[in-house]
This record gives structure tokens, C-alpha cells and sequence, in this order.
């Protein structure tokens, strides 16, 4: 980024742990100090654009979480501040205490959130819609169930590594995979694009979603990615991806979903 720093945009997270001490994880005040002056260091940038907790703290006030990193922020070393893998009342309870103490709000919260994983819907998306919070997602094609190469009575390849994410990721069903899989077949083949691609665009065109965070193996596989954006599905593309990715929403959710009666009162966002 030498020469380009006015070009390019820097997120990096802090907080899991990153060696055996008792100072090498979490958001406490010395170790969102370190972990910044650390980053900076070694990305050779004098600010980091925006700065995410990976995840909540629960042994940090959550004061000194935010006071530090106003004192970041007023520092010049960070200029946006956001959160990862927060529930929704982590997220709330922080936003109100910075609002009621003037500290800086979390901007963005980077998500799991995918065709195969719509979790995200039932309380963040309306949080974030509330707030004004931004999603950023991560593993948009589901742990690489979405790349195309699952499919109904499909083996995959000895070698490939879908054997390791697909079994670490977020549990599917295997039926409602291969439902996907068939909806996004047939958008596929209306439009042109390919699987991953339709997947990414269907997010991307999300309430929330402020941009999605994807990976390559080759500069080939990132083309492919990039071809995700300039279009968009129609109503009645989004619709058929829709119902086929549905699944019952838990409680306390699902009757906004089922009863006439809950869904006038608190309309569902998507």
C-alpha cells in the first residue's frame, strides 16, 4: 500500500486470542492499545480505516472498551469503529452506552450470512436497519457450499477442501442445501452467471448489507467473484431464492412470520 494509502480502505480485527498470555486476547485497554500500535506497524500505515471486535468481551467493561477506543480514534489511529459475531443485545448495549456517555458508535458489523445461512435476518438485520449499523459479510457462499460444486447425488472430489469447511461451518441440512442448489441452477441459467456469483449478488441486494467479504485462491477465482456486482436479480428471481432458502424461524421470531396478527404489528424486514 506504499504510495496508495489514499486509494485503498484498511479493516483488521482484534480481540481472539493471539498467543497463550493473559494480555493476548480480548478487548481490554492494554490490549486494544498493543493490538493497534502492532497493526500499524506491521501494515506501515500511521491509521487503520476501521477497526472490528471480533467478539464480545464479556470480561471487559464495556466502557473500557469504548473509551479506548474514542481515545484511538482521537489519536488518529483508527477512524471507524464495528464489531463481529455480536448478538443483538451485545450490539444494542454498546450502542447505548456510547450514545449515553459520547463515546463513537460501531458503524459496521461484519456477519455469517449466506443463501444456506439466513440467521442473520431474524434479529441483526433489523437491529442494524434500526441503527443504522452496516453489515459486512463473511462466508457469503455458506463455508463453500455455494461455489457449485455440491450438488443432489454429487460426490466431491477426495481432495477437495469443502470435506474441512462444509463439516466446520454452520450445520445444513442436506435437502436444504440441495434445494439452493436447484433454485440457484435455474437463475443460473436465466441469467448467464454463475452460482456463486448469483449468491453473492442476492446479498448484496439485502437490507444492511454495506459489502461482502470474499476469498480466492487465483487472480481467475477473484474475476469470477467480481462478476457478482454491475447487475441485478429481478423481484422474481430474489422470490424464488427466497423460498427455496427459507427455513422456521425460531422463537421468539417465528410468529411475526406465521400469524397475520404479529406481522402487522412488527413487520418482518425481508
Amino acid at each position: 500500500i506504499k504510495g496508495r494509502r489514499d486509494a485503498v480502505l484498511i479493516s483488521t480485527k482484534t480481540a481472539l486470542p493471539m498467543g497463550d498470555g493473559p494480555g493476548d486476547y480480548g478487548s481490554s485497554r492494554s490490549r486494544l492499545i498493543r493490538s493497534v500500535d502492532d497493526a500499524l506497524r506491521r501494515l506501515g500505515t500511521d491509521y487503520i480505516d476501521l477497526l472490528q471486535l471480533h467478539a464480545f468481551d464479556a470480561g471487559t467493561p464495556i466502557e473500557e472498551v469504548l473509551s479506548t477506543l474514542d481515545n484511538l480514534i482521537r489519536a488518529g489511529k483508527l477512524r471507524y469503529v464495528g464489531v463481529s459475531n455480536f448478538s443483538g443485545w451485545q450490539v444494542m448495549k454498546s450502542l447505548a452506552q456510547a450514545d449515553s456517555q459520547g463515546y463513537p458508535r460501531y458503524v459496521a458489523h461484519q456477519v455469517y450470512y449466506s443463501l444456506v445461512g439466513r440467521d442473520y435476518e431474524w434479529e441483526l438485520m433489523p437491529l442494524g436497519l434500526d441503527q443504522g449499523v452496516g453489515a459486512l459479510v463473511w462466508s457469503p457462499l455458506g463455508w463453500g457450499r455455494l461455489t457449485g460444486k455440491i450438488r443432489r447425488g454429487q460426490l466431491l472430489p477426495e481432495q477437495s477442501r469443502l470435506h474441512d469447511t462444509a463439516s466446520f461451518g454452520p450445520p445444513v441440512e442436506d435437502e436444504h442445501l440441495y434445494r439452493v442448489m436447484d433454485a440457484l441452477d435455474v437463475v443460473a441459467e436465466e441469467t448467464g452467471k454463475t452460482v456463486p456469483q448469483i449468491a453473492i449478488n442476492w446479498l448484496l441486494q439485502r437490507p444492511t448489507v454495506s459489502s461482502v467479504i470474499i476469498g480466492a485462491r487465483n487472480e481467475e477465482q477473484l474475476r469470477q467473484n467480481l462478476g457478482a456486482v454491475g447487475w441485478t436479480l429481478t423481484p422474481e428471481q430474489i422470490r424464488q431464492l427466497d423460498a427455496a432458502s427459507e427455513v422456521t424461524a425460531p422463537y421468539p421470531y417465528f410468529p411475526y412470520r406465521r400469524q397475520e396478527g404479529f406481522a402487522r404489528l412488527n413487520p418482518p424486514v425481508v
